[in-house]
């Protein structure tokens, strides 16, 4: 042989190791490998001599190994069964920046290895090494390739999911790596088909829409996995009203073909066509009669085009009395159905009847179609803050006295004063007849007798009082775009607004007296119409109104006297936020004093001659408003079931105390919401159900 032939045997290798001597080798001349029962610490030192590189073994590598070649053999094949024997013995190498660490399989995942970034077709790497493959899927959810993957990568190593960018980060062998990326690249591939278009020659695409898809998903595959997002693929269906056409694109051609079968099978002539052009429509969410009148009004403005002019029609609305209560009010019969023209509403099945060739009933339809959406709706909430302070303070002397009892006339000295409460006079008086009442506060009195009867000759009065009062008021109100809405929050008060009495001619008495009342609204009143913008802003026209009795005026001869805030007001507010209507901050001071000139100013003794009152009033009261759009199904209930449990809790809360001597433990609670939803219920020890 040409070549020459280095033949490693154990010993040679240990002698190599023992020595620290270098092994002199041509660079790429084959090898015979020759170990039989071989330290693997051993070989792995006679492999970095003849390979030149840098190998560490790891202290838990233990054993021995057999490596044998037949025929010489390239170094870089030699290195590469000599992997291949540490992969088999469950040690692998791991390559970080141009060394090689012989590690046990389950640590090697730990080390640094290499890392490359690739697309779904592609691996790099030595086949008996440890590296990083990170795979970017263009098609096909990351989660749904996991199970497919993870049986065929050993159990040491690791496949992730990165579900922000859809890719796969998968720890393993390079030349398992390189089978893994050839399988993922066959099955990231597109599914969808591209876009087609049905044209329909009979039915409506707007109809048939829904209809073809609700058919297509229920024969379809399951849902996803609880805790697992469903990104498969769905079959789209669009309807095109302009052509009557549509619009299709499936998950796969076999789906596509479903829905083409599907539309040829319903897509078919019916006898409501052939038998006069009567068409009837169903309405989802507006109301028949409402739309009926636009939809003439649109016809008779539209004359011109299509020689039709019909006359609006509207079922006459019975009115009640002015003095009449909404809830005593009549309910009124059954719609009856609206007359006129092509189009008419049927108001007990909500739809509307059509009269009218095709192409008209087609152009009708695309207008019912959009005016017939969803509307979205206001969750107004009304806050009325009022915060009220009154303080009240009194202080005054009054004293009478006997100044001079000679002869046969009697002087008196003394002071009176009418403010704050009763004079001295009044209060004597009383006394001498034994129902004296002094005033409210602190009442300092002396009384001496005169020819047996007790006369009042001093009095002293300190008064101070203080009243505070805070309301929240939390009117809410859900209504309809455009809709008007009212809540009213207190009670109906008689008002008298006139009366009669008819005397007799003999002056006996009065026959057939009567009175004519007017009630009203007494208490809390909200009022709101909004409207939203595309924008999401809210326009609100609002009335409120706060409004109470006077106490001081039930007994009046002159009637009752009510004490009324209101607002009303239009206003434009963005959705969720919270502005303020309007308020007031009223701040009252009030003094009187009365005092005897001179002797009242005194420094020190002033307050002998003379008695003060003092009050201050502060009233604080601010009203503010957050609108809420609902737009949907969800969010309204979820607003709605937000304050079911805000209820319930309250509820809950309130509950008495337990007592073995009055046993009446329970007040009424709201269900819980598992109850209202039809969950079953779990009788809790103790605790009956309902």
């Amino acid at each position: 042989m040409k070549h020459r032939l280095a033949v490693l045997s154990l010993a040679a290798s240990v002698l190599l190791a023992g020595t620290g001597a270098t092994f002199a080798q041509r660079a790429g001349e084959p090898i015979t490998l020759n170990f039989a029962n071989a330290e693997i610490e051993a070989v792995a030192r006679a492999m970095a001599a003849i390979t030149g590189r840098n190998v560490v073994v790891d202290p838990r590598v233990k054993g021995t190994m057999n490596l044998v070649t037949e025929r010489p053999v390239p170094p870089s094949v030699a290195f590469n069964q000599f992997l291949a024997t540490l992969r088999l013995q469950g040690y692998a190498v791991v390559e970080a920046g141009g060394l090689y660490k012989i590690v046990p399989e389950a640590d090697a995942k730990l080390q640094g290895g290499s890392v490359s970034i690739s697309s779904s077709g592609t691996a790099t790497g030595g086949a008996n090494q440890i590296v990083t493959q990170i795979f970017r899927l263009n098609y096909e959810s990351a989660n749904n390739l996991v199970p497919v993957l993870r049986p065929l990568i050993s159990p040491n190593n690791t496949i992730n999911v990165n579900p922000g960018n859809n890719s796969l980060v998968i720890t393993d062998y390079a030349d398992n790596l390189q089978r893994l990326a050839r399988i993922i690249a066959a099955l990231d591939v597109s599914n969808a088909t591209d876009v087609e278009i049905i044209p329909l020659k009979y039915a409506l695409a707007a109809d048939l829409a829904p209809l073809v898809t609700r058919l297509v998903e229920a024969s379809g595959t399951g849902a996803a996995p609880a805790g697992q997002a469903d990104t498969s693929f769905k079959t789209t269906i669009i309807a095109e009203p302009r052509s009557n056409a549509l619009i299709t694109r499936a998950a796969n051609p076999a789906r596509l073909a479903l829905v083409r079968s599907l539309v040829d099978k319903l897509d078919q002539p019916t006898s409501q066509n052939a038998s006069g052009n009567i068409y009837v429509v169903y309405l989802k969410n507006a109301d028949a009669t409402k739309l009926a009148v636009s939809l003439r009004a649109a016809l008779a403005g539209n004359s011109a085009a299509g020689g039709i002019v019909s006359t609006p029609s509207t079922p006459s609305t019975p009115t009640s009395g002015s003095g009449a209560s909404a809830a005593s009010a009549a309910l009124q019969g059954s719609a009856q159905p609206s007359t006129g023209g092509q189009i008419q509403a049927d108001p007990a099945t909500n739809s509307l009847i059509i009269t009218a060739p095709e192409p008209q009933y087609r152009q009708l339809r695309a207008v019912i179609d959009k005016l017939d959406a969803r509307r979205a709706q206001v969750f107004v909430e009304s806050l009325i803050a009022e915060v009220n302070a009154d303080k009240a303070a009194e202080f005054g002397i009054q004293w009478q006295g006997v100044a001079n009892a000679t002869g046969a006339n009697v002087g008196l000295l003394g002071t009176n004063f009418s403010i704050g409460g009763a004079n001295i006079f009044s209060l004597a008086t009383q006394a001498a007849s034994g129902g004296a009442t002094p005033s409210t506060g602190a009442n300092l009195g002396v009384v001496h007798k005169t020819n047996g009867v007790y006369v009042l000759g001093f009095l002293a009065r300190f008064l101070q009082s203080n009243g505070d009062g805070n309301i929240l008021s939390t009117p809410n109100l859900l209504t309809l775009d455009n809709e008007e809405a009212k809540i009213v929050i207190g009670q109906n008060v008689p008002f008298v607004t006139g009366q009669y009495t008819n005397s007799n001619a003999g002056g006996s008495g009065s026959v057939n007296p009567f009175q004519t009342i007017e009630r009203k609204d007494v208490g809390l009143t909200l009022r709101v119409k909004p409207q939203i913008s595309e924008n999401g802003t809210v326009k609100l026209q609002i009335f409120q109104e706060v409004s109470s009795v006077q106490a001081s005026s039930v007994n009046s001869a002159t009637g009752l006297i009510t004490n009324k805030r209101s607002i009303e007001s239009n206003v434009l507010v963005d959705d969720g936020a919270i502005v303020v209507l309007g308020g007031l901050l009223q701040d009252e001071y009030s003094g009187n004093q009365e005092k005897v000139p001179v002797l009242g100013d005194l420094p020190l003794f002033g307050s002998l001659f003379k008695s003060e009152t003092r009050s201050r009033r502060k009233t604080n009261l601010m009203v503010f408003l957050r609108p809420v759009v609902v737009r949907d199904a969800g969010a309204s209930d979820t607003l709605s079931m937000d304050r079911y449990e805000l209820m319930r809790l309250q509820q809950l809360q309130a509950q008495p105390v337990p007592s073995t001597a009055i046993p009446v433990n329970e007040a009424p609670a709201l269900p819980p919401l598992s109850d209202l939803r039809g969950a079953p219920r779990v009788a809790t020890p103790g605790t009956p159900l309902r």
